[in-house]
């Protein structure tokens, strides 16, 4: 695909609101960035690292994901969520994220710059990780694709359709 190489790159922030977290969402109890919510992220991330890239009417869908949640997210924390292109292969997209708290940066900065280390020398929030992992993604012509998810299905039968 032209103009897709490895190494485009996207970020994109959210502060955690009620409707994000997995009490809001359903996928758990707790008042906390659900890890649907951190997944939705990481693909928005994705498709804006992209989509200046790609021509007139074409897109990408989510195709494969692999999602590590490793660290809790509050009500109120703001998430940044970083996705690279790694490969590309013909459509196929293939992206890596990286999720971290928004008050320091890989580098250890605040968001206003300042060193991290200003605040407190021993939290290592550099180095915390929400969440990463990979998504796959492929490139398709828009309409041809909903044409297609709109067409009637044929009627199917196998153990999970009760025939």
């Amino acid at each position: 695909m032209p103009g897709l190489a490895a190494g485009l790159r996207a970020t994109v922030r959210a502060v955690v609101t009620g409707g994000d977290t997995a009490e809001a969402m359903g996928s758990g109890n707790l008042p906390v960035l659900a890890t649907p919510r951190l997944l939705a992220l990481a693909e928005a991330a994705t498709v804006a690292a992209v989509a200046p890239q790609l021509g007139d009417g074409l897109t990408t869908v989510g195709t494969a994901v692999s999602l590590e949640h490793r660290k809790a997210s509050p009500l109120g924390a703001e998430i940044v969520v970083e996705a690279e292109l790694t490969e590309v292969d013909g459509r196929r997209l293939v992206f890596g994220f990286i999720a971290r708290p928004a008050h320091t940066d890989a580098d250890g900065a605040d968001a206003d710059g300042t060193d991290a280390d200003d605040t407190d020398a021993d939290s290592g929030d550099a180095d915390v990780v929400v969440g990463a992992g990979t998504v796959e993604r492929v490139v398709v012509d828009g309409a041809r694709f909903l044409a297609r998810a709109q067409a009637p299905s044929p009627p199917q039968t196998g153990p999970l359709q009760g025939g």
